[in-house]
């Protein structure tokens, strides 16, 4: 019987092996994409979102699944119909609230965990885009947009038909949308009333700030009191052109009973976001930056003891910077992500000797951590990704040891064939050592000669790590044939915050040497064809193809630039948040930076391109605004350059609607295969 087991198992793995094939586009949205994770107060069970994409319908639908944690099981909670998002139990745990647009706007429902049910809590005129539970089960803390500024024709009610903006400050735009003279606010109403909007009290009253601040923020950025009694929010309260220039952020308290508010971290210029209580509510830690003006400064862990009310640096001797953290359920450690030697692990601060030791290892991203309660052996639940997986959701113990919670894309992955990950520690012009990741074709064999791609990161200060991504993904492109070289070049997390601020005010200095080291390493090898090599990227990413295609000295035969700065003044003065402007390379107009802009800006060395090139740009894109891409193309076409522009009028910095993305990978490989195929 046994033998007969292992023969069939035997047959399953080399039927699945023979079936597999290279990956293509459109498995990137055969994926289905996990998150939004929680754990049941009781700690029995997993909660969590799954989104399938219909690309013929050019959008996706989420549902949400259950794990009972202590046998594995696994059901549909939440149906399709509902589209859920923001999950979050109730404290006793026999309600799962979630936002939905079932009933025409998006409000808070619930699920009945006892009763199998479902029911509509909320029913507020314009929708909400965030929900949190009081403690106590008493109140609801809601977030909504308020109309807080008059549009032009309500100023001149003369012309009612116009459209025009009169403007009189910055930050009339930001990423990808024009102010729409709303502001997010959060708002605590009476819970299990059936007139509770009519009790909603506006935390920010008259105040014309967001919170949580905008666009990324969300329910991390705020918490209760573990009593009830007070709101905990993150908020710039800054206006205009005070906004754009500043990233201070800080984290507020406001008193339910006596409706007043103070900021906690005043002192502190910097970055401060996610506020987060211990389980009595003595200590109050949050995420913070130093440095003010700096969006990549180190993302430093503060806890602040409530009595006391002195905050101390508990990451200060830990030279990573923190992505997110979770108090364990004792509070005697904080759980952190950081990201180091390009990739995301978890570590565990002790409050008992002020260490911090590294839980995870392994070539993989963490990406969030969420804390199990009430269990006799505590551990984690954790959601990890690859270069060669999405994102999944595991069981991470306090040895370290990961055990995989669901399969959701296993059956998919079975039949893909994966290229092989390869690191390897790349000498720098001024001799440090890089991290770079070589990625090969599936049936790699080195007696061959492939051509090859550097892979340019973005950010610029967003590390190239084990990140599976839906638009560059590195698998899909060594799966077309492609050898992808992906350095971690200077300005990158994960290697100490020396190598991530070198790239200030230095844009085409080490950085892109750091480029050309990685190209030119790889290139010795004898399966590298040297006849084509191509360079891509996106936002600093295309900044650095902008670059090279000026001064690569004949290396590649084509670019590909996605969003990119191409001229380093007209960016300047027309992106919206002007303090990474300004911290990273300052005003052009100032004597002491004319230089650097001369230097580093691409546009300068236009006169030396040579080479065919691909231009990506998208009309929202308001971070690296579309004239940057018109500019490039224009002088390539003038040029007479081979040279092709690809324009989304309906995406922003990135590319998210599945036809969208589909006809951007349909052209980038074609504009590959023209330049870097075999003739």
């Amino acid at each position: 019987m046994k033998t007969l087991y292992a023969f069939t198992i035997l047959m399953l793995v080399t039927l699945t092996a023979a079936a597999q094939k290279p990956m293509e586009p459109a498995d990137l949205f055969r994926f289905q994409r996990i998150g939004g994770q929680q754990v049941s107060p009781n700690g029995e069970y997993l909660v969590y979102l799954v989104t399938s994409y219909d690309v013929e319908a050019n959008k996706g639908k989420t549902r949400a699944e259950i794990i009972t944690l202590k046998t594995g099981e696994k059901q549909i909670l939440i149906p399709e119909e509902y589209n859920p998002s923001e999950l979050c139990f109730r404290a006793d745990g026999k309600k799962l609230g979630f936002i939905s647009g079932k009933s025409g706007s998006d409000q808070m429902w619930e699920y009945d965990m006892i009763e199998k049910g479902f029911s509509n809590v909320t029913d507020i005129e314009g929708g909400i885009h965030l929900f949190r539970y009081d403690p106590m089960g008493m109140k609801l803390l809601v977030g909504r947009r308020v109309k807080m500024e008059k549009e032009a024709k309500e100023v001149y009610p003369q012309f009612p038909k116009t459209e025009a903006r009169v403007i009189d400050g910055l930050m009339y735009r930001h990423w990808n949308a024009w102010s729409d003279y709303s502001y997010n606010h959060l708002f605590v109403m009476e819970y299990g009333k059936d007139d509770a909007a009519g009790s909603m009290i506006d935390l920010l009253e008259g105040e014309k700030f967001h919170a949580p601040t905008m666009p990324f923020g969300g329910a991390d950025e705020v918490c209760f009191s573990p009593d009830g009694s007070k709101v905990y929010y993150t908020c710039k309260k800054l206006y205009g052109t005070q906004f754009a220039l500043s990233t201070n952020t800080d984290i507020y308290e406001y008193d339910l009973t006596s409706k007043k508010t103070r900021n906690l971290s005043e002192a502190n210029k910097g970055y401060d976001k996610a506020p987060a209580f211990n389980k009595d509510g003595s200590k109050l830690a949050w995420l913070s930056m130093e440095r003010a003006g700096y969006e990549a400064d180190k993302n430093r862990v503060l806890v602040m003891d409530m009595k006391k009310e002195k905050w101390e640096d508990i990451t200060e001797n830990f030279i990573h910077s923190v992505d997110a953290f979770a108090w364990s359920p004792d509070a005697t450690e904080i759980y952190m992500l950081a990201t180091i030697d390009a990739t995301e692990q978890i570590f565990i601060y002790s409050f008992k000797d002020k260490s911090i030791r590294q839980l995870t290892q392994g070539v993989h991203n963490f990406t969030s951590i969420t804390v199990v309660p009430r269990s006799k052996t505590p551990f984690l639940i954790a959601s990890k990704m690859s270069m060669s997986h999405p994102v999944a959701l595991y069981k991470v113990a306090m040895d370290g040891k990961e055990t995989p919670l669901e399969t959701t894309n296993d059956a998919l992955l079975a039949t893909l064939k994966m290229g092989k990950v390869e690191k390897r520690m790349i000498k720098t012009t001024d001799g440090k050592d890089m991290l770079t990741w070589v990625i090969y074709p599936p049936d790699f064999d080195p007696k061959k000669k492939y051509p090859t791609l550097l892979y340019c990161q973005g950010g610029p200060q967003s590390p190239v790590s084990q990140f599976f991504s839906y638009r560059w993904n590195f698998q899909l492109m060594a799966s077309q044939g492609y050898i992808v070289v992906a350095p971690n070049r200077r300005g990158l997390q994960g290697f100490g915050q020396e190598w991530n601020d070198q790239i200030g005010h230095d844009y085409g200095g080490q950085a892109m040497q750091d480029l050309l080291s990685a190209i030119d390493e790889v290139s010795k090898e004898p399966f590298v064809d040297k006849d084509r090599r191509g360079a891509v990227g996106a936002s600093f990413g295309g900044y650095s193809v902008y670059w090279l295609a000026g001064n690569h000295n004949n290396r590649f035969k084509t670019f590909i630039s996605h969003c990119g700065m191409f001229n380093m003044e007209s960016w300047y003065g027309s992106t919206e948040e002007m303090f990474f402007a300004n911290y990273d390379n300052g005003p052009y107009w100032k004597e002491e930076n004319k230089e650097n802009y001369k230097k580093h800006s691409p546009h300068n060395y236009v006169a030396n391109w040579n080479t065919p090139i691909l231009v990506i740009h998208n009309e929202k894109d308001y971070r690296v605004p579309l004239s940057e891409g018109l500019q490039a193309f224009n002088a390539a076409q003038q040029l007479g350059i081979p040279s092709k522009f690809l324009y989304f009028p309906d995406e922003g910095h990135w590319v998210n609607k599945p036809q969208n993305a589909l006809l951007w990978q349909t052209v980038y490989f074609e504009w590959l295969e023209q330049w870097l195929g075999e003739k």
